[in-house]
């Protein structure tokens, strides 16, 4: 499995498997099915609803806990500095483990104006060694660039939507200068970018399905990508991308999708609590 190392010395796997949008009650099941076939990298949040069957599910799986990577993230209503502190106990209890090997920032939520000091709660809990590494996530560059120049530490990940029709290329060329590391949702826009003809043409070339060479676009693009699905082949298929690389080519060509093509929230304005 590809690794990417983390600003802080932090090692991530590069690809994993997101629940958003899956059922609380499916989510033990789903996670338990993945981390079977071979993902150790699970990404959920407060704002999901299923937290607790994420953390079920790693319980479940019999594997050392320093051999999975788990992801969560604050919600919107919970920013600030002392709300922050709560929340990630709260989330530690719902997920039912030690510690979480990432925390995110869910959203800036510019209309609540706490970001910074919800940010300064991420960076204590950091220090007092309760989770291993700290990001954002939906973040654009003024956020950043606030976050810079009011707090210590820049953070180690920011989470975008990020598929070929839709690349962020100022946001995710700002990340690079700051070593923060891209990390792509909603990878294949949500199934809607893989139509394009150039996919299907690339993949005939591999013997792949066109979901897989998005997913092999964003790996050697170096994206950590979370693709998130409820079906089991799927899930076994978005793994098994060892097989083929793209050449320089086709890269460019699944680059050239781009289409300004934003299926999620603004960031500028997003500001709901909980997402279900």
């Amino acid at each position: 499995m590809d690794m990417i190392t983390l600003s802080n010395g932090v090692r991530i796997p590069q690809l994993g498997f997101g629940v958003f949008q899956v059922p609380p009650d499916d989510t033990q099941r789903a996670v338990e099915q993945a981390i079977a076939i071979g993902y150790r990298h699970i990404d959920t949040a407060a704002a999901y609803n299923n937290e607790a069957g994420v953390g079920a599910a790693v319980r479940a799986s019999g594997l050392p806990r320093d051999e999975l990577f788990v992801t969560t993230k604050l919600r919107n209503g919970e920013h600030g500095y002392e709300s922050a502190l709560t929340a990630y106990d709260e989330t530690l209890q719902r997920l039912g483990l030690d510690y979480a090997d990432l925390y995110l920032v869910h959203w800036p939520n510019p209309t609540m104006d706490r970001y910074v000091d919800s940010w300064r709660a991420l960076e204590r809990i950091q220090a007092e060694g309760r989770v291993r590494a700290i990001g954002v996530s939906n973040f654009l560059p003024e956020h950043l660039d606030r976050l810079a120049k009011e707090s210590e530490i820049v953070p180690a990940v920011n989470q975008i939507e990020l598929h070929p029709t839709y690349q962020q290329h100022e946001l995710t060329e700002l990340c690079r200068e700051q070593s923060i590391a891209v990390e792509a949702y909603s990878p294949l826009g949500q199934g809607g970018d893989l139509d394009h003809r150039v996919l299907a043409s690339i993949a005939d070339a591999h013997d792949a399905t066109p979901a897989q060479v998005v997913l092999r676009w964003h790996l050697q693009l170096g994206h950590i990508v979370i693709p998130k699905s409820v079906n089991r082949e799927r899930i076994r298929a978005n793994f098994e991308l060892g097989g083929f690389e793209l050449t320089d080519a086709e890269l460019a060509a699944v680059s050239g999708l781009e289409a300004g093509n934003r299926l999620g929230s603004d960031p500028r304005t997003f500001a709901i609590s909980q997402i279900r």
